[in-house]
């Protein structure tokens, strides 16, 4: 078992396997042209897969693989193989941006992967080609549609931005109440690398989802950073709200990038390398440096302050 230095118990690794991305989203990407971190310098998938195992073998029992796009690195499929293979009870999911979907989800499926992520920001072509710099709303629809087609269980992020999509949020809820998806609308994190400066608030966006809705009391159930919320219909919606004071409370994660850094909170510049332990097949220094990264985990996040994070959220999947 995996205990933080807050007495915390760690069960969940997000792997970053790429920083590239084909969106440029207001609220998380720096403009073009973008210095990309040469492929040589990042851990194969069987040097990733090590570290895997003895995050497994340590409590690990949840793995979300993320990008930037993860979607865009080369033979993904067989990584999430490699996983699901050595345990395939693990709870396996992707977040995504969902423009390669159609072309993927089956080959995601058959290598075990359970469940996917999936930003979607607007259902309005012009406004979701503002967030994302990209004409992107009919492939990606086409690609949800595609992984639900074969079994892929799916949730949907928005991030509710002021002036931009804060008119999509009930016609966002609208849609995945139809299509049977659980949607999560997340307050804007400050970052320094965001070309956006105001998102809603949680208040904000219950108080227009009202307009149209009745809903009970948002819980978190857990360590989820989502806060449940239900429709009178027994419909469920989340909102993350990472603003809140216990919204740390419970945290259940690290984060591992593409380059081998060990990263014990998205808001933290502080980070650890495997990479050399992993590349010599040290299991048992990788396994002591995850153990210090976890003592150091800092208690609460500080998305309050001014100037938020000036880490990258292309590097470590949000």
């Amino acid at each position: 078992m995996l205990i933080d230095g807050h007495g915390r118990k760690v069960n969940y690794l997000r792997i970053s396997v790429t920083e590239r991305c084909n969106f440029r989203c207001l609220y998380c990407m720096p403009e073009k042209p973008f210095s990309w971190v040469p492929h040589e310098n990042l851990l194969s998938y069987e040097d990733m897969f090590e570290f895997v195992k003895v995050s497994i073998d340590e409590g690990i029992d949840k793995i979300r693989i993320t990008g930037g796009e993860p979607l865009l690195r080369h033979g993904l499929d067989t990584f999430i193989k490699m996983i699901s293979d050595y345990k395939n009870d693990i709870d396996l999911a992707i977040t995504t941006n969902g423009y390669l979907l159609e072309e993927t989800a089956q080959d995601l499926k058959d290598a075990g992967l359970k469940r996917l992520n999936i930003s979607l920001d607007s259902l309005t072509p012009e406004i979701a080609q503002k967030i994302s710099q990209k004409d992107m709303l009919e492939k990606v629809l086409k690609g949800i549609d595609k992984a639900q087609e074969v079994g892929l269980k799916i949730k949907i992020n928005c991030v509710p931005l002021k002036d931009i999509n804060d008119g999509e949020i009930i016609n966002l809820l609208d849609h995945c109440k139809l299509k049977g998806y659980e949607i999560r609308f997340i307050e804007f994190m400050e970052n320094s690398y965001a070309k956006v400066k105001q998102g809603l608030s949680s208040q904000e966006i219950q108080d227009i989802i009202k307009q149209k809705y009745n809903f009970t009391k948002g819980i978190r159930e857990g360590s989820s950073p989502s806060r449940t919320y239900t429709l009178e219909d027994g419909y469920k919606f989340g909102i993350i709200e990472p603003h809140l004071d216990d919204f740390c409370k419970d945290c259940n994660r690290i984060r591992l990038t593409a380059e081998g850094f060990l990263i014990p909170c998205l808001y933290f510049e502080d980070a650890m390398s495997i990479r050399e332990a992993i590349k010599d097949k040290d299991i048992k220094k990788a396994s002591s440096i995850l153990k210090d990264v976890l003592k150091d985990k800092p208690e609460k996040n500080k998305w309050g302050s001014e100037n938020g994070s000036d880490r990258a959220f292309y590097e470590t999947g949000g």
